[in-house]
């Protein structure tokens, strides 16, 4: 407005005065001018003020700038207008400072309240970090992931501000604390499971010098159980390092593989054998079942003294299968015995008794090689074998003298 004279006045001796409710006070002295250009001289000053109250005014609106602050400045205004050199509606601009000062201080509690939960939830956060590397510290075994995790608990920890020294130190300590506690756990665990595992490879390169000692025997039964042995030591046994385990293993592996390769070949081989004599007896009684008895019980008898002695060449035959021929063949003998003996009797009316009784002799002697051979006894076999075959040359050579 350019009229200012209902702020204030100019006294004919120069005084300038500003009007307010309280009434009227001097603020300074006009000789430049007129008193219309005194009094819109003191109205400027009166402007800055109302400017400097509209910033203020407007950072508070804004959101802008520190509450507490704008309040302190606000407060400096409003002290300062009972001193102002200045003329304007001083009433009017205190009313505007007084309801900016409650705006100011509301704003100004709410920033308080905000930084204080701010600063509780920041020092929560800290303090649960700290409770968790204590926990860490005190419990994990996991030393890859826990260690990983203290350092992202350290990140973590940067990242957050707002608590006050004193408290931030105490939680630090807590965490430094923590860690190194960790740090110790984790470094004696790793020293005691380094020195188990070299108690681990020792005693799994005992078992691997026993396996590779054995690789090359050629007893099969107890070589192979023994091996047997050694491979649940060694599962039993606890972990040497992963590079020195599966270096260890591999030999030993070898060396179990070596072993059981040779075994497979020579049963192998003992098997081929097995069923080449099977087929060979198996020829051998069909050949003796197909003897024609009854039309020449003597050439049969020779026929098959010939088969006897090809059967005792042929070697050992699998065991499931020895027993079945055994009895096949002993029924041909026998059948070929009662024969001859049947023609003995009709061509000899009165019989020989020497005869008679060596017969009954090579009889009693294959009795007790067919006992033998059922009973498996090798030793009685072939004693009983040599005594058959002595006893039928006597007996031919008795016949042949008759």
């Amino acid at each position: 407005m350019s009229d200012w004279t209902a702020f204030g006045r100019v006294d004919p001796d120069g005084t300038v005065y500003v009007k307010t409710a309280a009434g009227e006070r001097a603020v300074g002295s006009w000789h430049a001018g007129t008193p219309e250009e005194g009094l819109a001289h003191f109205a400027r000053r009166f402007a800055d003020l109302v400017t400097e109250v509209d910033l203020i005014e407007a950072r508070l609106h804004r959101g802008a700038g520190d509450a507490a602050q704008a309040l302190t400045s606000i407060r400096r205004l409003r002290d300062s207008l009972d001193q102002a050199h200045a003329v304007g509606d001083f009433d009017g601009l205190a009313a505007r400072l007084d309801k900016l000062a409650a705006v100011a201080e509301e704003k100004a509690s709410a920033a308080r309240a905000a930084r204080e939960a701010a600063r509780a939830d920041a020092l929560a956060r800290k303090t649960a970090l700290v409770e968790e590397a204590e926990r860490i510290a005190a419990e994990s075994t996991s030393w890859k992931s826990a260690g990983d995790r203290l350092k992202e608990i350290l990140e973590e920890w940067k990242s957050i501000r707002g608590i006050d020294r004193k408290a931030d130190g105490e939680l630090w300590k807590r965490y430094a604390a923590a860690r190194d506690a960790f740090a110790r756990r984790r470094g004696a665990h790793f020293a005691s499971l380094d020195a188990q595992r070299k108690q681990a490879q020792a005693r799994k390169e005992e078992l691997l010098a026993e396996a590779e000692a054995l690789a090359d025997s050629t007893d099969w039964v107890t070589t192979a159980n023994r091996l047997k042995e050694l491979m649940a030591e060694w599962r039993a046994a606890p972990r040497a390092s992963r590079e020195v385990e599966q270096r260890l293993w591999e030999r030993f592996r070898a060396a179990q593989d070596r072993f059981f390769t040779r075994r497979s070949e020579v049963y192998a081989a003992r098997d081929a054998e097995l069923r080449a004599n099977l087929q060979r007896r198996e020829e051998l009684v069909a050949a003796a079942e197909a003897l024609d008895v009854e039309a020449d019980p003597r050439a049969a008898q020779a026929r098959l003294r010939e088969i006897q002695a090809q059967w005792h060449e042929t070697g050992r035959v699998p065991r499931e299968a020895s027993a079945a021929l055994d009895r096949r063949l002993r029924a041909v003998e026998e059948k070929v015995k009662a024969a001859v003996d049947s023609a003995w009797r009709r061509t000899e009316p009165s019989a020989n008794p020497l005869l008679m009784q060596m017969r009954e002799q090579v009889a009693e002697a294959e009795q007790r090689l067919a006992r033998a051979r059922a009973a498996g006894d090798a030793k009685r076999i072939r004693e009983a074998e040599e005594a058959l075959r002595a006893k039928r040359q006597f007996l031919e050579l008795a016949e042949q003298s008759a």
